[in-house]
């Protein structure tokens, strides 16, 4: 597991199937994002999203990463998009690395207003990506109407829902493989 800070860089490379298409337009959009998590997510939010994390996390083995970023940074921006870079942070966070394949990221980008949710082996084949699809659509509405703390609450309360259904309490695990605060990274 991959410990961050609030001056935490990610620097490696992302590898990923799919061929981005370069955009100057990308590029220059990141380039010129001023910083804004913070305005967005103050502390009191980041309290709440980690309470809501812990909440959706009870009674399943589920893990639920949240990833709140400003902009994809201007050195990556030009190759790479929102998708690309929610699939990075997922292998650098080690949310694909818990004990029962149960992770999944919730990656919200400011600049793109854009959300993608990764979601690791042990639950893709079983849960159809239409339901992580309306999720995401859903938040990505209510940011559309500045409600950004609610968006982001209400998401990881669904995706909790989605992993309490899959795992029906099969397994009772009470260990926390990922950190429950939101990880902000301007």
């Amino acid at each position: 597991m991959v410990t961050t800070t609030d001056t935490t860089e990610i620097v490696t490379t992302p590898k990923t199937e799919e061929i981005v298409q370069p955009s100057f337009k990308r590029w220059l959009k990141h380039a010129c994002f001023m910083p804004a998590t913070k305005r967005y997510f103050n502390k009191q939010d980041q309290m709440a999203i980690a309470a809501a994390v812990a909440q959706a996390e009870h009674g399943h083995v589920g893990e639920i990463q949240v990833v709140i970023e400003g902009h994809i940074p201007a050195n990556q921006a030009y190759n790479q998009n929102t998708l690309g870079r929610a699939r990075q942070l997922f292998a650098e966070l080690g949310v694909w690395d818990t004990e029962y394949n149960s992770g999944v990221l919730l990656y919200l980008n400011l600049c793109e207003q854009q959300v993608e949710i990764v979601i690791d082996r042990g639950i893709k084949k079983a849960i159809p990506q239409q339901v992580w699809q309306e999720i995401c659509q859903k938040m990505i509405d209510e940011l559309k109407q500045q409600k950004h703390r609610h968006a982001v609450l209400g998401a990881v309360l669904q995706i909790g829902q989605v992993l309490d259904q899959f795992y029906d309490r099969k397994i009772n695990d009470e260990k926390n493989e990922l950190v429950n605060h939101p990880i902000i990274l301007d």
